[in-house]
C-alpha cells in the first residue's frame, strides 16, 4: 500500500451501525466515497454515506451482488456476522478487505482468536473451552470450574454474555447466549471467571508502511457483557502498559493488514491476561471522540489509506458513558439534551437508530475532567438526563 494514495477511495462499510457512522463521518471529511450496508434500512451510518443498501451479509449471493454493483476499492467489515469466505474471494479478485480477508474469519468467531492467541502464540489467556449443547456446558463448566463467564462464539458488543456463578445458573447463561449469538454458530465458549482489577481497550493502530502504534489505554466497565462507561487513560503502571503493547502487536502482526484493532486485556495485580480482539473500532473506544486529537475513526481511516499518523495527543482525563433505552418504542425522540449540555467539557452523540428496545445504546455521553472520577461522574449525570421517549 503506497502512501501516495489518491482521494478520493471508494469505501464499503458492511455494517452500518453507530461505529460505522463516526467512520463515515471521517471518511467524508477526507473526500472519500462511502457505500453503508447492513440488514436494516436507516441505520446510523446509512444517514450520512453516499449511499446505502439492504443486504443479508450472511448470503454469498448478496454480498456477491453489491459488491458487482459499486465496485468498491476497500470493503471494511464494522459487524461479525458476515459471510467471511466471501471476503477472501474479493482480496483475491484484488480488492482490499481490512484488515485483511484471513483476519476479519480470524475475528469473526472468539474460538479461532482465542486459539491463535494461546495455541499458535503462547500469550496467556483465560482457561477455556467450547460447548456446541446445554449438555456440553454443564460438563464444561464443572471443569473450568465456577465462577465462570459464558459467550456466544459470535456476537455483536458483548450481547449474551453472563457470569454463572453455580450449575443452576447453566441453563439460563445457555438460552441467553444462543439467543444473542449472530450468524450460523449454536456454539458457546466457556471462559475461567478472572479476577481483575481494570479490563482495559489497548487501540492499536497496524500501518501498511510504517510502524504499530497505540492509543493511551482505555478503561472500561460492563454489564451483561455490553459496554457501559470508559474513560482515558486507565490508571495502569507503564510496565503493564508495555507489556500490553508487546501482546497487541504480536497478535496484530499475526493477523496482518492494516487499521485499528481494539485490544482487551484484564489486568490483575501481577498479569496482563489477553481476553479478546476486534479488528476495527471499539465501542469502548468512543471515548476518543472527546479525549484524543485524532479519534479511533480517524485513525482508523489514516491505517487504511496509508495516511501518516504523526502523533496522537491524548488530552487528559476523559470519559463516555452509554445511553440506554428501557423500553421497545417504534417511534423515538429525545429529552434532556439541553440539561446534559450545560455542563462544561460535556458533548452527546445520539446515534439516530429508529426503534428501541431495552438495553439498546441509544446514544453516548462524552465528558473531561480534572481526573478520572470527575470525568466519569460528568459523564454519567450527562447520560441519565437524556430520556428517550416515543415521538407522538
Amino acid at each position: 500500500m503506497k502512501n501516495s494514495m489518491k482521494l478520493p477511495q471508494k469505501l464499503m462499510l458492511l455494517g452500518a451501525g453507530e461505529l460505522g457512522k463516526e467512520f463515515v463521518i471521517a471518511a467524508q471529511r477526507l473526500g472519500n466515497y462511502v457505500i453503508a450496508v447492513d440488514r436494516y434500512a436507516d441505520a446510523p451510518a446509512m444517514q450520512v454515506a453516499d449511499c446505502s443498501e439492504v443486504i443479508s451479509m450472511l448470503s454469498a449471493d448478496d454480498l456477491e451482488a453489491v459488491v458487482a454493483k459499486y465496485k468498491p476499492d476497500f470493503i471494511i467489515p464494522e459487524i461479525e456476522a458476515i459471510r467471511t469466505e466471501k471476503l477472501i474471494e474479493f482480496e483475491q479478485r484484488g480488492i482490499t478487505v481490512i484488515p485483511t480477508a484471513a483476519a476479519t474469519n480470524y475475528t469473526m468467531n472468539r474460538d479461532r482468536i482465542r486459539e491463535l492467541a494461546s495455541k499458535k502464540l503462547g500469550i496467556r489467556t483465560a482457561k477455556y473451552d467450547y460447548a456446541t449443547s446445554e449438555e456440553e456446558l454443564i460438563a464444561v463448566s464443572d471443569e473450568i470450574g465456577f465462577p465462570n463467564v459464558v459467550k456466544p462464539v459470535m456476537s455483536s458488543s458483548g450481547k449474551g454474555q453472563s457470569v454463572v456463578k453455580d450449575k443452576s445458573e447453566v441453563e439460563q447463561a445457555w438460552k441467553y447466549a444462543i439467543a444473542n449469538s449472530r450468524g450460523d454458530s449454536q456454539k458457546v465458549i466457556v471462559e475461567e471467571f478472572i479476577d481483575f482489577e481494570i479490563e482495559i481497550t489497548l487501540l492499536t493502530i497496524k500501518q501498511w508502511n510504517a510502524p504499530t502504534i497505540f492509543c493511551s489505554p482505555i478503561g472500561h466497565r460492563q454489564e451483561r457483557g455490553d459496554y457501559q462507561e470508559s474513560w482515558q487513560p486507565a490508571e495502569i503502571s507503564d510496565e503493564m502498559i508495555l507489556s500490553a503493547q508487546s501482546i497487541a502487536k504480536k497478535v496484530t502482526d499475526a493477523l496482518g493488514g492494516a487499521g485499528i484493532f481494539g485490544v482487551e486485556f484484564f489486568i490483575t495485580k501481577d498479569e496482563v491476561i489477553f481476553s479478546e480482539l476486534s479488528p476495527r473500532p471499539h465501542d469502548t473506544g468512543m471515548v476518543t471522540l472527546i479525549s484524543q486529537n485524532l479519534n479511533e475513526f480517524e485513525l482508523h481511516l489514516r491505517a487504511i489509506l496509508g495516511l501518516p499518523i504523526p502523533n496522537i495527543e491524548q488530552f487528559g482525563f476523559s470519559a463516555s458513558a452509554v445511553i440506554l433505552a428501557t423500553e421497545q418504542l417504534d417511534s423515538i425522540a429525545f429529552t434532556g439534551v439541553a440539561e446534559a449540555l450545560s455542563e462544561k467539557d460535556v458533548d452527546i452523540r445520539l446515534f439516530g437508530k429508529p426503534n428501541a428496545h431495552p438495553y439498546r445504546r441509544m446514544g453516548v455521553a462524552l465528558a473531561k475532567g480534572n481526573n478520572i472520577l470527575e470525568a466519569r461522574e460528568k459523564a454519567k449525570r450527562a447520560a441519565n438526563q437524556v430520556k428517550i421517549i416515543r415521538n407522538d
